[in-house]
């Protein structure tokens, strides 16, 4: 898709103010609307129709990004990240499969978003394995959940609480909660060249969510849920137990626990556990990727 001639966010004092004015000028598409442009995208590389597609949605984009403020990026950049993300999920878009843009625009912006924060953070140059990316986008999510809001260290109780439930190491939540506390304070000014005063906390999103909202964080879990629990289908009992037992369990029980189960040692058990999970990890990454083929455009 052509770069398209959309808003930006000027670098002048209101910049951000200015650019939210300016996209919420663009109107809401109907179902039917939506459709009928998309169709027409698709079948005829109509421009005129992806622009509507895209500027209809610069609203989510913006909403989305608002989310990524405490990582110490300008906000224009972040947006405009999201906006790439949103043209690509607008090509590949198919209206034939009986869901809204919004919902399937939301995981290409997002992956968007968080590839532009993990090149732009030298500091993250140390965790990239899945673990570490989930750990660095979901701490301050899990420290707000457990009421942990001050700057500083964590205590001991609440390392292994976010380190379990992340599954990662207490040294690597502890390495992390320091480096984005140490330069990315909620109460750090904005930079003069966002264009916009006041302090990261000042810019905070409202949690609360629209009924839209809901509906597609709930169509999220669902597809997840679904294709997790298809995926387990290459599992015998024996790993689908231990699997559901280790990793999908509020309470995991632990490896001793399930060794007397099945009157197998403990190291047998974690090495069930972890040939089911990348067993399970490889058959939700095929359908994933066979989901993503169904949704590309074929070139005539």
């Amino acid at each position: 898709m052509a770069q398209m001639n959309l808003p930006t966010i000027s670098s002048g004092d209101g910049g951000l103010t200015r650019y939210l004015e300016e996209i919420r000028r663009f109107p809401m598409l109907e179902p039917q609307q939506e459709y009928m442009l998309a169709k027409r995208y698709a079948e005829h590389d109509d421009r005129g129709a992806a622009h509507q597609l895209v500027t209809s949605h610069l609203r989510l984009v913006a909403k989305i990004a608002m989310g990524y403020r405490g990582y110490g990026l300008p906000i224009g950049e972040v947006i405009s990240e999201g906006n790439v993300g949103l043209m690509q999920a607008v090509k590949r878009f198919d209206p034939e499969r009986g869901f809204r843009l919004a919902t399937y625009a939301m995981w290409w912006i997002k992956a968007s978003i968080q590839e532009y924060i993990l090149r732009s953070w030298s500091l993250v140059k140390m965790g990239t394995t899945a673990n570490q990316k989930r750990l660095f986008f979901n701490l301050r999510k899990m420290k707000s959940r457990i009421q942990a809001l001050d700057e500083g260290d964590l205590n001991p109780d609440q390392v292994n609480q976010i380190a379990t439930k992340l599954g990662v190491s207490e040294d690597e939540v502890i390495s992390m909660n320091r480096r984005l506390s140490g330069d990315s304070s909620l109460n750090a000014p904005i930079r003069a060249t966002e264009g916009e005063s006041g302090e990261w906390q000042d810019w905070l999103v409202d949690d609360s969510e629209s009924q839209e909202e809901t509906l597609v964080r709930q169509d999220e879990y669902d597809q997840r849920r679904g294709m997790l629990r298809s995926a387990m289908g290459v599992l015998n009992d024996r790993e689908r137990r231990i699997f559901e037992a280790r990793r999908l369990a509020e309470d995991p029980l632990t490896l001793e626990a399930l060794s007397g189960e099945f009157d197998i040692s403990r190291e047998r058990v974690r090495q069930i556990e972890v040939r089911a999970f990348e067993k399970v990890q490889k058959a939700v990454r095929d359908k994933a990727a066979a989901a993503n083929e169904a949704l590309t455009p074929v070139s005539a």
